[in-house]
């Protein structure tokens, strides 16, 4: 699976952890940024992340802010992308089989590297149930 990762300078770290483990599963990956912790601004990095996966190019983004609560924020701004802060495995892999999340958002202060490390195992496993629910109705929800 083609994974894109970004963070803004309060992720940087964790998304620096989480590149060498997504290796270590063997998914290829897409850096979109920041390379440093040089302050930036997040919703750049939502917007990169965002047009990775729609373009086709990823199947999946994980964006990483202090918080995780504006990056997420930012993801759910573009049609097609479904962003969920997960902070625990039960939303992260609740989150793809049952809404089809494409983007999982992580808080850098908020939770650690080894329970980052096993949402991401937990969601990268889960599979969308296919069964009708946010995923598919979002287009008429928005209208």
């Amino acid at each position: 699976m083609v994974i894109a990762i970004a963070a803004d300078h309060a992720g940087f770290r964790l998304k620096v952890l989480i590149l060498e483990f997504l290796k270590t599963l063997g998914h290829d990956m897409v850096d979109l940024g920041t390379q440093s912790e040089e302050p930036v601004d997040y919703p750049d990095y939502a917007r990169a992340l965002a047009q990775e996966i729609l373009s086709g190019s990823a199947e999946r983004g994980i964006l990483i802010c202090g918080s995780g609560v504006g990056a997420c924020a930012a993801a759910n701004k573009f049609p097609g992308i479904r962003a969920a802060i997960c902070h625990d495995t039960f939303s992260a892999h609740q989150g793809v089989e049952d809404d089809d999340l494409n983007v999982l958002c992580l808080g850098a202060r908020v939770i650690g590297p080894e329970l980052a490390k096993e949402i991401i195992r937990v969601w990268l496993a889960a599979v969308f149930s296919g069964q009708k629910g946010i995923a598919e109705d979002w287009p008429r929800l928005i209208k």
